[in-house]
């Protein structure tokens, strides 16, 4: 991907920083790890769900001090991360402002080991998440390193932009109160019920990261796309159990296959029009 360096004020890099508290909580909107706990911990795995996706609060002051230094790699990584983060910002108040609505600029935040936000501690085994209680994108970026070696992505800054663009995907929706909107049809559900309304919110944020793609063409290089889908792909609810338990149940879905996950990503990039995006339509109806 072709990127300068933009700057921005609510984005806040504290890796290489420790905090007063430990973290011990984790979930993400990518959600491997919540998945995982779902899969095999029973109900304090949906529990965590839960606290990181709909606990709404004030953010926890958390003191911290420097620890170690930052690599070259690392500070490039970074940097990548928060122009990445502008590009989406500039890129939805265009889109918003297209269709008669107001964007409100969130955070972002990268991390190293445990974090303390508005929907409760998580650890960096969370995996990138969206908190909806402050509006900020949280995200180790040593996600993606076990992403690449455990999970079969091809890696690339791509498929750290796609997370990132998956990521404000779930802000746009907390702007559209979309995701206020399901919490409240999942309420009395079954678990089952409950999950495919989970999978249509997650489907639509790939999508909403395909149209941000598509505003984004010039800054496409060739291989970008390729690795964008190689990641959903590696993150499709099948394809997670399939190699953690050897059997896929579609039941306790919550972020769509493998298949599903690309194709409302492509949709989203080729279109480029989130009036498209209807995700609870095309899979409920």
């Amino acid at each position: 991907m072709k990127w300068e360096k933009q700057e921005s004020d609510t984005f806040e890099d504290r890796r290489g920083m420790s905090g007063g508290k430990k973290a011990i909580l984790g979930g993400g909107a990518i959600g491997i790890i919540v998945l995982l706990l779902k899969l095999f911990g029973g109900e304090s795995g949906q529990n965590i769900g839960n606290i990181i996706e709909q606990t709404q609060g004030n953010q926890t002051e958390q003191t911290s001090t420097q620890t170690r230094e930052l690599s070259p790699e690392e500070k490039e990584m970074g940097d990548f991360s928060e122009s990445v983060f502008v590009y989406n910002c500039k890129t939805w108040t265009t889109i918003l402002q297209e269709n008669n609505r107001s964007f409100e600029k969130p955070g972002m935040v990268l991390f190293d080991d445990a974090v303390s936000t508005a929907c409760g501690d998580a650890s960096s085994s969370a995996g990138p998440f969206y908190c909806p209680g402050d509006q900020k994108i949280y995200m180790d970026l040593r996600f993606f390193q076990e992403l690449k070696s455990r999970f079969g992505a091809e890696g690339g800054d791509f498929a750290i932009a796609y997370v990132i663009a998956h990521e404000m995907g779930h802000h746009i929706q907390k702007l559209l109160g979309t995701s206020d909107k399901v919490r409240q049809l999942q309420s009395g559900k079954s678990e089952a019920e409950a999950n495919k309304l989970s999978v249509c919110l997650e489907l639509q944020a790939d999508f909403y990261a395909g149209v941000w793609a598509h505003y984004n063409k010039n800054l496409l290089e060739e291989g970008d796309i390729e690795e964008a889908l190689s990641a959903a792909n590696a993150v499709g609810d099948d394809a997670i159990q399939k190699k953690m338990q050897g059997q896929v149940v579609p039941d306790s879905f919550t972020h769509g296959t493998s298949k599903q996950r690309m194709e409302w990503f492509m949709k989203g990039y080729n279109s480029g029009d989130i009036k498209q995006g209807d995700t609870f339509s095309a899979l409920l109806n």
